[in-house]
């Protein structure tokens, strides 16, 4: 059984981090796909782009952030296919969920890892 962990898609990556997915809804300035390395690009987990503008990475508002963050999971389609290629992927090995965001622990990343451990 892998590890699930968050990391910043600008750091190298590493043997480690196996599975690699992006979970940005908008590609990272100043990479490019062969410097990334990724194994998915996972959009549609991503908070809405009207989530990200109000939050803005406003270290004040991140537990509110969190919060509607969490609802919009709840209600996403999509989450149920991702929670279960997660999770076949930790049967494998470690995944890695990339974000682009300075601050890992204020990151869409750091909501999305504590959900899916759950």
């Amino acid at each position: 059984m892998g590890m699930l962990q968050i990391k910043r898609v600008y750091e190298a990556p590493e043997e480690q981090d196996g599975y690699r997915i992006l979970v940005d809804r908008l590609w990272p300035r100043g990479i490019s796909k062969e410097k990334a390395k990724l194994d998915l690009w996972e959009k549609s987990i991503a908070p809405t782009k009207e989530l990200r503008a109000w939050y803005g990475h406003v270290p004040e508002r991140f537990e509110e952030f969190a919060g509607r963050y969490r609802e919009e999971l709840k209600g996403n389609p999509d989450m149920e296919a991702f929670r279960s290629l997660v999770a076949e992927k930790l049967q494998d090995g470690n995944v890695t969920l990339l974000y682009a965001a300075k601050e890992g622990a204020l990151s869409n990343a750091a909501v999305l890892l504590e959900d899916l451990k759950a």
